[in-house]
């Protein structure tokens, strides 16, 4: 048995207790009168109040700090289609997550199903328990019309992480990564490799972030994706068709000032680097493996800006820097969806963040290294405990502001206070 294998199963069978998570009580549960006040007769009161007025749920239950993580198991990280019980070990993990990160609790959930109606029904159906709902690990092109599909039929923020997580961090990376090199977003030519749910997604926030359409070209397994190809092609890719003779990642690289690498390990070889543009920003994510390893990477270009979604290099692409704090915005203003400002409000604020100093607990907590703005420091790390009050703020106003919150807040400096408040035994 390899080193990381025995680690990670003796953590997940740790003291004799499987998994990672359980529910713990927030009101007392001691006596005969807390047993009669928890459950009969004292449950019917609230239970009359909220059949009345439903909005009373919010107060009388958990349904404002809770979040359904859902998935069927049909596109687990990068392990593919492993079943909806194979999943459940990354549901409990993205449910810890939640809660370290943004004090949110978690209800995993996985399905064993892959009809979209079906799956569509059920998680409606369970809108009334749940302030938001994660999708999970859902393959594509399935995952979209979930997604799309419940947010116009639900209430409640309706939330495909691997689409938007990505999305919205490497964003937030690109940002800052060609303002390093002094070019712009609306000039630099960009190819995305990968056009699955975090291919499209990401190439839908690239556009949206001033990448001009006719400059961004998407390949899928089988090549460009360009006006006129027949096989293989979607709605969502037809999207981002383009007039090119380009037909291979290698053609597609040539000049390119940005790789967005969301395909498979090794398809990028040191040739494709090389044709690329000064200044080149690659960000392979193909996981545990990327597109072109990191040492070869910087070993072929000097001027490389390069980010992965390792742990262990510089630049890691996480996605932990994002749904735990949108989702914190989003259920603090009781948003009835992530809207697509709302997305960019998070990935501006990531932004931003990477530009402040980095204060002394963050770089205790990746053992003294140094962090400062530039080509290895695009991002901010997920231990730094300012993301929840930029991240979160950012996001709870681009609710605001876009009339989507139904409990909409004025005194930003005190919910700004509240969150550092909330947070602080997380980091103490």
């Amino acid at each position: 048995m390899d080193a990381l294998k025995e680690k990670a199963l003796q953590y997940h069978s740790l003291d004799g207790v499987p998994g990672k998570v359980s529910v713990v009580p927030t009101k007392p549960c001691q006596t005969a009168e807390d047993l009669s006040l928890a459950y009969t007769p004292g449950v019917a009161k609230p239970v009359l109040e909220i059949a009345e007025n439903p909005e009373d749920a919010y107060k009388y239950t958990s349904k404002g700090n809770l979040v359904a993580v859902i998935s069927n198991g049909t596109a687990i990280l990068g392990l593919g289609n492993r079943g909806a019980l194979a999943s459940k070990p990354v549901m409990e993990g993205k449910g810890v997550l939640f809660k370290r990160f943004a004090d949110i609790d978690v209800f995993d959930i996985e399905l064993d199903e892959k009809d979209p109606e079906k799956i569509i029904a059920i998680v409606k159906a369970m809108e009334p328990t749940f302030g938001g709902v994660n999708l999970e690990d859902i393959k594509g092109p399935e995952c979209f019309e979930i997604e799309q599909r419940l947010i116009e039929m639900c209430n409640i923020p309706i939330f495909h992480d691997d689409q938007h997580g990505t999305a919205i961090i490497s964003t937030a990376g690109l940002m800052n990564a060609t303002e390093i090199v002094g070019k712009k977003l609306s000039d630099i030519k960009v190819v995305v490799n990968g056009a699955g749910a975090a291919g499209i997604s990401c190439s839908k926030m690239f556009v949206a972030a001033g990448v001009d359409p006719k400059n961004l070209t998407l390949l899928d397994s089988k090549g460009v994706i360009y006006k006129g190809r027949a096989e293989g092609m979607t709605k969502e890719k037809r999207e981002f068709a383009i007039e090119t003779d380009k037909r291979t990642l290698a053609d597609a690289m040539v000049g390119a000032d940005v790789l967005m690498g969301l395909s498979v390990a090794d398809c990028v070889t040191p040739e494709m680097l090389l044709s690329m543009a000064k200044d080149p920003i690659v960000f392979a994510m193909s996981n545990p493996n990327p597109e072109i390893t990191y040492d070869l990477a910087v070993a072929t270009r000097s001027d490389l800006i390069m980010a992965t979604g390792r742990s262990d290099f510089p630049n890691q692409i996480n996605n932990v820097l994002g749904f735990p704090f949108i989702f914190r915005g989003a259920l603090d203003v009781r948003a009835v969806k992530v809207s697509e400002g709302m997305k960019m409000a998070a990935a501006k604020a990531l932004a931003s963040l990477a530009k402040e100093p980095v204060p002394e607990v963050v770089k205790r907590a990746y053992g003294g290294r140094e962090f400062t703005f530039g080509r290895n420091y695009i991002v901010p790390k997920p231990f730094d405990p300012r993301v929840i009050e930029w991240e979160a703020v950012a996001v709870a106003k681009a609710a605001c502001e876009e009339g989507l919150a139904a409990r909409p807040i004025s005194d930003w400096e005190g919910y700004r206070a509240s969150l550092v408040k909330r947070m602080a035994h997380y980091w103490a």
